[in-house]
């Protein structure tokens, strides 16, 4: 027994020494084991706040060509994920493999390079830091926000034209009106929680992709936050402008509507009107509110607001 004791005390002083050695190492060169693949929180902070600035300041053409190839690439995914789980009858299954699938499109937004209206919330970061002007942040997300909505709604035609709808017997159509018909559904309420919740967990995938120093690193990092949003049903404003449209597309043809089984009650709120009212403005809302108060403002808070402070009153007892 007393053997085994020392042997115990003998690795947890070993371990001990390891501990401090490389803590030391961190300490003195800035570097080690901890911070050669990714940034600390703080240091994401300092990132995100560079990003923003770097956002607001490109030309209106290209904030606008980016945004559409952000709302391409969601449609990707949003296609791809609803094209391999649309006849899947168990919900768990098919949330799953969704997910599986799905974050395709914001892997490709952060390394392919593109502007995503949800994402760049977390300008809000740079605006509360005083490096971007508020209505700077809010022309970024106005032009991001409609060059989206023309990406994904065009791809949103172009899946309906294509005549990939008619997979599975019509399936694929059905699938995406009864989709679109639960999303132009929600009350105003729901609509608005769910949008907060998921930009909560998308922008929190976002901010851990920049912590990444390499690309295998991003999208490990990206993947399973991703993956998490799409299982657990939250409303993204960029990908129902994928979804909704395409369920609005769908709905023109008897017989995915036939396939869906859903009656005309069920099928009254998916309208053009209904996707803008009912679902794109309390989702857009919280959207918003999700990524630029709870992710944004919530580690500025944490890791620069002290800084802040302290600045300000260093300028003022030097002006004194």
């Amino acid at each position: 027994m007393k053997k085994i004791k020392k042997t115990l005390n003998f690795c947890q002083i070993c371990l001990h020494n390891v501990y401090n050695k490389c803590y030391n190492f961190n300490a003195l060169k800035g570097e080690g084991i901890m911070s050669v693949g990714y940034l600390t929180p703080p240091e994401i902070v300092e990132y995100t706040i560079e990003t923003g600035v770097k956002k607001v300041k490109r030309s209106f053409m290209q904030q606008f060509m980016l945004a559409f190839m952000a709302g391409v690439f969601v449609s990707l995914g949003a296609i791809a994920s609803s094209t391999a789980i649309h006849d899947i009858a168990n919900k768990g299954l098919s949330k799953t493999l969704a997910g599986v699938i799905f974050p395709v499109g914001l892997i490709l937004v952060v390394i392919a390079g593109a502007e995503l209206f949800t994402g760049n919330c977390l300008i809000s970061v740079a605006v509360l830091d005083r490096k971007v002007k508020l209505m700077e942040m809010v022309k970024n997300l106005i032009v991001v926000y409609f060059g989206n909505m023309v990406g994904a709604v065009l791809f949103a035609w172009m899946e309906s034209y294509s005549g990939m709808f008619d997979l599975s017997g019509g399936a694929l159509g059905a699938y995406h009106i009864k989709t679109a018909a639960y999303k132009t559904s929600l009350p105003f309420g729901r609509a608005l929680v769910l949008g907060i919740m998921c930009n909560v967990i998308v922008c929190l995938g976002v901010w851990v992709m920049y912590a990444a120093k390499d690309i295998a690193g991003k999208v490990l990092a990206g993947f399973f936050p991703i993956f998490a949003f799409v299982i657990s049903g939250y409303e993204h404003s960029v990908a129902n402008m994928y979804y909704i449209p395409a369920g609005i597309f769908a709905k023109a043809n008897h017989l995915y509507v036939e396939a869906s089984h859903l009656q005309a009650e069920a099928l009254s709120t998916l309208t053009w009107r209904g996707f803008f009212i009912n679902n794109l403005i309390p989702v857009t809302i919280g959207n918003i509110i999700g990524g630029s108060l709870f992710v944004g403002a919530m580690y500025w808070y944490i890791f620069k607001s002290d800084t802040q402070n302290k600045s300000a009153v260093h300028n003022t007892s030097k002006a004194a």
